[in-house]
């Protein structure tokens, strides 16, 4: 039957790849009726289509064993033996059914030979600057769980959780505390959905995080910020190490101070923290350096103690809902919260009527009466009393605590001033954006999953579903804990951030159940395995950057150990911990870590929605919920987060971040002094093109940039429209596309047509949304034009990598082997110049933009392509033209391929490739080759014969033709024949026209003469035998096509590898079937 859909022929080079796999030929080829066609990529260049006549709709061969042994040949001349073998040469059902892809087979081999390698690869990304060394992957065992789940949640919850959430919900109160949490809890989870798209972008290899962004932002904006999340996780482990100092001094043995009171003298407490803090330090650094396997374990430990102590704080809340009596009731002054140090007892006269000692506190002795004199008017005016600290959720205290109550140093309540020695007072300056910058670390810790890719069973579904749900969980313990908090506890205990109403016990602690040490020990175990963790990744991390070579000073820090250990990275680590303990302050190196994560969020929130809006190729997550709105607003977040947090930290954080990303640039773009706007366009656009000139893009970045060679009619319009549709349909408005034309004849001559033709181009691109370049060539010879378009269309590196070449219809009328000559040398000249070729026929009945196709697409991949055959579908179906359609995959084996595993391993391949279709396996059946392929290669052998010896007019060629065709078939399927022959013709070669004779006379004569000679001729050609291979491609066209026709008769695309030209130019009549 005669093919009425479009057909693509595609070649593209190794070089330009868009996957890992080398590339190899393909084209497309749509059998049925309504269908359109389709696009692939080569490795050479692909063959012209082949236009096959199925024996299943064709009488053709009926006749052909009563004639043929009137010309000498067996009676079956080319039947597969028993053996398998065809002329004494053995085949297997590669060579029965794929012979006509024989010659490409070492470039391009055959799917059942190569799916499982595809399938089964390991993917690990290379450095900036050495790609070719691979890192040793471990094997991956762990899963969503224990890979991604547990190991945020422990990351996550940490020290601010116990030691400042309740003095949080105290000075901001419910509502704004809960916002707090909300707005931070908002950040993470906007950045967890933008890395869950980068993470199932692909197979995500171990590197964690760093490699991610690098990768997706390049080296310059991947350098900068892996070094903000090394200092981010550096400045983590003094933060936990300082908050494990804190809870050990102040909440369980306060006798260790070594510089005072730990309460109630804030210099001596920061010294004993650096103090401390320092041997901690050094402690967990020689642990990490020694015995890794420690920390591992630990972490189980640690991870248990913090699920235990939140378990504990729900459980208390709930058994003490209606407060606690006796063992928490602090001492106030009127409404004024006291220090146990100094209340003694809480009262001023004893039982026996005696002045207590409260007076000496507030009053003057006058030793001469012994009477207390100059009383602080506060206490004269108030009593004291013994307030229930925990009064429980039923109490309806959480009225009380709905406001804020920021303060002031020295301030006991909102601008009124306490007694710093026996008051509860603020030690520091509290305001939402204050408190926004202090508790944010507690929601970091989101990338403890990523970080661990290399150890998952299979990262890129893990990382999203686990680091999510970890964010949910912890979210909403964080969200319910302020309103747990707000609702049992006295505002009055919640502002008393150390304890020192309760001698130094943490108010946390007081709601939890069984007992308050539950949550002491939990929060300092968990805060030591949580700065084991910071000080086990930041030096890893800090490795990982200085391997990538794109900060050469760090390169001594990529050393290792002869046991793999990081040391030389561990020792700066340590150093740089160091400083955050020497602040000493959790309230002030909170903030300091506050600005590195949230710049590390912030560039992957940009990396996403910038490859979201890019519409990159390779951008294909197989998480769907995403979308760039919401990148942006995690990225406008984490900006607004910084500077409400502390602007100046933001501009330094920022401007470490610049200094970083120039140094790794190296050079910038040269400043170009011009007309304003303009000039720092041509600026951009200079510095751009010389950027592009470095190298050659990363497979990654691959995208076809189109030149179209469009041919003319003779109103200089586009003869086939439907070329720039498709285009625009490809290409969605992204990338480059260029459009020429060649016109014959001389150059003064035709510039006038030149431009109008340059018009008229112009005109249909800007209807079709196509954005590019139009240029016409004047030329006398269209071969050489079109080759000298194909070497120099664009500029420097802003210039092509595929071609769309348009079908030369009529080169089976036309005597003039220019009409396909053209097309072949075209061929060869874009296999040359190491493009892509997607030949389109049919391509006039390519639906427009307007339309809504609604159907399958069928991939037939027959031999390995290197993956553009699956990914220019996928870019046809960012389109709102092909948005509907469903992929189906084909892909051909033989008898002895296991078709089954081929389906399996198949599906675990585009399963990495993020693209969803439908996969089938069809098994070709062995068959001997028949009559009928043996008639149609004979067929054409002659005809290609006769056209090589003699000169014909067209209507004297198909004359000839139709003689060899009544010759080998009987009269009733004469009939038949000759209406194909009739109408098979598409398109008249206009460009080609048959000249004819005035005088009609002279014409009869020459007709006689040509008939006597076609004669002799006929008797010559029937004596041909047609040639081994050209059978055997022969057989592999037909079988194809019935496959093709009963698999794929309902698609409305299909997209079919097709083999190469010949080789040798010997070959190329027999190219055009």
């Amino acid at each position: 039957m005669s093919s009425t859909g479009l057909r693509f022929t595609v070649s593209k080079t190794n070089n330009d790849s868009p996957e890992r796999s080398n590339a190899a030929d393909l084209s497309s080829s749509v059998p049925g009726q309504n269908s359109y066609g389709a696009v692939s990529n080569a490795s050479k260049p692909a063959d012209v289509e082949v236009e096959l006549v199925s024996p299943v709709d064709s009488e053709a061969s009926k006749g052909y064993a009563d004639h043929h042994d009137d010309v000498g040949h067996d009676r079956k001349p080319f039947v597969m033996a028993d053996d398998g073998t065809v002329e004494g040469g053995n085949l297997t059902g590669a060579e029965k059914h794929l012979y006509l892809y024989h010659e490409e087979m070492s470039e391009r081999p055959k799917i059942a030979t190569l799916i499982n390698t595809l399938a089964n690869y390991n993917a690990v990304i290379p450095g900036v600057k050495d790609g070719d060394k691979v890192m040793p992957v471990k094997s991956a065992k762990l899963g969503t769980l224990m890979g991604v789940y547990l190991p945020c949640i422990q990351n996550i919850f940490g020290v601010i959780l116990f030691l400042r959430m309740t003095w949080l919900v105290g000075a901001a109160g419910l509502v704004e505390g809960f916002f707090v949490v909300f707005l931070c809890c908002s950040v993470t989870l906007l950045t967890a959905i933008s890395m869950s798209a980068i993470a199932t972008n692909g197979v995500v290899p171990g590197g964690g995080s760093y490699f991610m962004i690098s990768r997706a932002l390049g080296p310059e904006f991947g350098g900068a910020v892996g070094l903000l999340f090394y200092l981010g996780t550096t400045f983590a482990s003094s933060m936990y190490i300082i908050g494990a100092v804190e809870i050990l001094l102040t909440y369980m043995a306060p006798q260790l101070s070594l510089f005072g009171d730990v309460t109630n003298d804030p210099v001596g407490m920061f010294n004993n923290f650096r103090v401390y803090g320092t041997v901690v330090l050094l402690v967990l650094a020689a642990i990490v350096f020694i015995g890794v396997k420690f920390v591992s374990k630990f972490a189980a430990i640690s991870l248990f103690c913090v699920i235990l102590s939140i378990l504990s704080i729900y459980v208390g809340a709930l058994v003490k809902v209606n407060g606690v009596v006796g063992s928490v009731e602090p001492c106030v002054l009127g409404d004024r919260l006291l220090k146990s140090d100094y209340s003694g007892e809480c009262a001023k006269y004893h039982e026996d009527g005696n002045k207590t000692s409260q007076w000496q506190q507030y009053c003057v002795l006058n030793e001469t009466t012994e009477e207390y004199t100059d009383c602080d008017p506060y206490f004269a005016e108030n009593d004291f009393s013994h307030i229930q600290g925990i009064k429980g959720l039923s109490s309806g205290i959480i009225k009380d605590n709905w406001n804020n109550s920021y303060l002031e140093p020295g301030e006991v309540s909102p601008g009124v001033n306490g007694n710093v020695d026996t008051m509860v007072v603020a030690t520091m300056t509290t305001s939402f954006m204050v408190l926004v910058g202090i508790f944010f670390p507690s929601v970091t810790g989101i990338m403890a999953g990523s970080n661990r890719s290399g150890d998952l069973a299979d990262a890129s579904k893990s990382i999203p579903v686990g680091t999510i749900a970890a964010i949910l969980t912890t979210s909403f313990v964080y969200l319910t804990s302020v309103i747990l908090f707000g609702g049992a506890v006295d505002r009055r205990l919640l502002l008393d951030k150390y304890g020192a109403s309760l001698d130094g016990g943490l108010i946390v602690a007081q709601l939890c159940w069984p007992h308050p040490m539950v949550i002491v020990v939990g929060s300092f175990l968990s805060t030591l395995g949580a700065g084991l963790q910071s000080l086990t990744g930041a030096p890893r991390l800090l490795q990982a950057i200085a391997q990538d070579g794109i900060i050469p000073f760090l390169a001594p820090f990529g050393v290792s150990t002869a046991r793999g250990e990081p040391a030389r990275a561990l020792l700066l680590t340590v150093c740089i911990s160091e400083l955050g303990i020497l602040i000493a302050s959790l309230d002030y190196i909170a903030p300091i870590l506050t600005m590195f994560f949230l710049m590390c969020y912030g560039f992957v929130n940009l990396a996403c929605a910038l490859q979201t809006l890019l519409h990159t190729p390779n951008w294909r997550p197989r998480f769907r919920f995403y979308h760039w709105s919401l990148s942006f607003l995690g990225l406008s977040l984490c900006i607004a987060v910084m500077f409400m947090s502390s602007w100046y930290y933001a501009i330094v954080a920022m401007a470490l971040a610049v200094i970083i990303y120039k140094y790794i640039e190296y050079r910038g773009a040269e400043k170009e002094w011009g007309d304003g706007i303009r000039g720092l366009a041509l600026s951009a656009a200079r510095y751009s093109l010389l950027r592009l000139e470095e190298g050659p893009p990363h497979t990654k970045n691959w995208r076809p940039q189109i030149l179209i060679l469009c041919k003319l009619n003779d109103e200089l319009h586009p003869k086939h429209r439907g070329m720039i549709t498709f285009a625009s349909q490809l290409k969605a408005g992204k990338g480059l596309t260029l459009i020429a034309s060649v016109l014959e004849g001389e150059h003064h001559k035709m510039i006038g047509e030149a431009q109008a033709a340059k018009q008229s181009l112009m005109k249909i691109a800007k209807e079709e949304k196509v954005k590019g370049f139009v240029d016409v060539v004047i030329a006398g010879h269209v071969t050489d034009a079109i080759k000298y378009i194909v070497q120099s269309a664009g500029l420097g590196g802003l210039r092509h990598n595929t071609v769309i070449l348009g079908w030369p219809y009529g080169w089976r009328q036309s005597t003039d082997a220019r009409n396909f000559s053209v097309f072949i040398d075209t061929i060869r000249a874009v296999s040359t110049n190491q493009d892509a070729l997607l030949v389109l026929k049919g391509i006039d009945k390519y639906p427009c933009g307007s339309d809504k196709v609604n159907g399958n697409i069928d991939i037939w991949w027959i031999v390995h392509d290197g993956g553009l055959l699956m990914l220019l579908p996928f870019l046809l179906k960012q389109h709102k033209v092909w948005k509907n359609c469903k992929m189906r995959i084909f892909t051909v084996a033989q008898m002895e391929d296991n078709s089954i595993q081929m389906k399996k391993d198949l599906k675990t391949f585009l399963y990495h490739l993020r693209i969803d279709a439908e996969v089938e396996v069809v098994e070709m059946v062995d068959g001997d080759i028949s009559a009928y392929t043996y008639e149609r290669t004979l067929m054409m052998e002659q005809r290609n014969e006769m056209l090589k010896e003699m000169r014909l007019t067209r209507t004297e060629s198909q004359r000839l033709v139709q003689n060899i065709v009544d010759h080998h078939h009987e009269i009733g399927s004469t009939t038949h024949i000759r209406k194909r022959l009739d109408t098979v013709q598409e398109d008249t070669p206009e460009d080609r026209p048959v000249a004819n004779n005035v005088d009609k006379k002279k014409s009869s004569r020459k007709n006689d003469k040509n008939k006597s000679d076609s004669t002799e001729s006929f008797s010559n050609l029937l004596k041909i035998k047609p040639d081994v291979m050209n059978v055997r491609r022969m057989h592999t066209a037909v079988k194809l096509n019935e496959v093709i026709v009963n698999k794929s008769h309902d698609a409305q695309l299909v997209i079919l590898n097709l083999p190469g030209p010949p080789k040798h130019t010997a070959g190329e009549q027999n190219c055009i079937l």
